[in-house]
């Protein structure tokens, strides 16, 4: 799949830039050109019930970022992002915190290196994604942007003046494992109540599974709560509150200059309108003007901000880098 329709200004003198975004469903691939310009695009299926998923996803990855580069002239350089549903130790490179367990524990980074015998940038999906908006989608402008992805998982990132903010260890951002609930689910990270049991996908599921015992996807929520099903109206009512307490007490946070939706949930109207009078309810002012924006690229600015990592690392930040 080629797409040509894509321009943008890098801010620095670019050779060919490869991303790679590894979601938990698919893996998507792009080749930017030195001045920006999509020359390749293609996704696969990320690997789930292999005898070996991790060594299948480093098999797909080398075949998609292959396919890109057969379009490279062989004597132009050209660099590797890859966003991950996770973060790296800074000491050791090893992946830490994977909800795409299996990638855990791993020097998922280092085997790309060998591979490709060449230095990967790697970074947290929800950074890359955030790092895409704030750079060329919803939030350019904006000095401290922070991006939330509501899909099958939650996350977030911190952009500040066209940098990813990554904090001592690695995490700043980490929105979906803040404690909101002390009664609520058991997370998969070990600690009960996390924003990621409640403003996801999965969530909302569960949640109406939990009042009505029957089995309802997300969107079908959604699309019932336009259709006035009491019992949708109330499960999504609770959502939009916790969206509110969420997203007001990391406003009170941190203050930012704006905040970016994204992932699947980022397309439901009600949060740009009810869920922006909930955050209002709980931030910690009495005129919030935070611009809560949907995103601008889509789907695919995990991929983008991936491939513009490297351009985007201030010189000698962060320390995992180091080599």
């Amino acid at each position: 799949m080629t797409d040509t329709g894509m321009e943008v200004n890098l801010t620095a003198p670019a050779p060919f830039r490869i991303g790679v975004d590894l979601g938990g469903t698919k893996i998507e691939t792009v080749l930017l050109s030195k001045s920006g310009k999509t020359l390749f695009r293609d996704r696969a299926s990320t690997p789930r019930d292999e005898q070996d998923n991790y060594q299948a996803v480093l098999g797909k990855i080398k075949a998609l970022v292959e396919q890109a580069l057969s379009i490279v002239p062989s004597l132009d350089d050209y660099t590797i992002g890859v966003g991950i549903p996770g973060t790296l130790d800074r000491k050791t490179g090893i992946v830490q915190n994977a909800n795409t367990t299996w990638l855990s524990d791993r020097p998922f980074r280092g085997d790309l290196e060998r591979i490709f015998n060449k230095k990967v940038f790697m970074d947290n999906d929800a950074n890359c994604f955030t790092l895409a908006e704030a750079t060329h989608g919803a939030a350019k402008g904006f000095p401290m942007v922070f991006g939330i992805i509501m899909g099958t998982g939650c996350g977030g990132g911190l952009c500040i003046n066209g940098a990813i903010h990554r904090g001592a260890h690695g995490i700043a951002g980490e929105f979906g494992h803040f404690a909101v609930d002390p009664g609520g689910e058991v997370c998969f990270c070990g600690n009960i109540g996390c924003i990621d049991t409640k403003l996801t996908g999965p969530a909302l599921s569960r949640a109406y599974k939990r009042l009505t015992k029957g089995v309802l996807s997300a969107e079908e929520i959604v699309k019932k709560v336009g259709q006035n099903d009491l019992d949708c109206q109330m499960v999504f009512d609770q959502f939009l509150d916790d969206f509110g307490r969420s997203v007001g007490g990391l406003i009170s946070l941190l203050d930012p200059d704006a905040v970016v939706l994204g992932g699947g949930l980022s397309n439901i109207p009600d949060l740009y309108t009810r869920g922006v009078e909930r955050v209002r309810e709980y931030a910690f002012h009495k005129c919030i003007r935070t611009p809560i924006l949907k995103n601008l690229l889509g789907d695919s600015a995990g991929v983008f901000g991936a491939a513009w990592l490297p351009c985007h690392t201030p010189t000698g930040i962060p320390d995992q880098y180091k080599r």
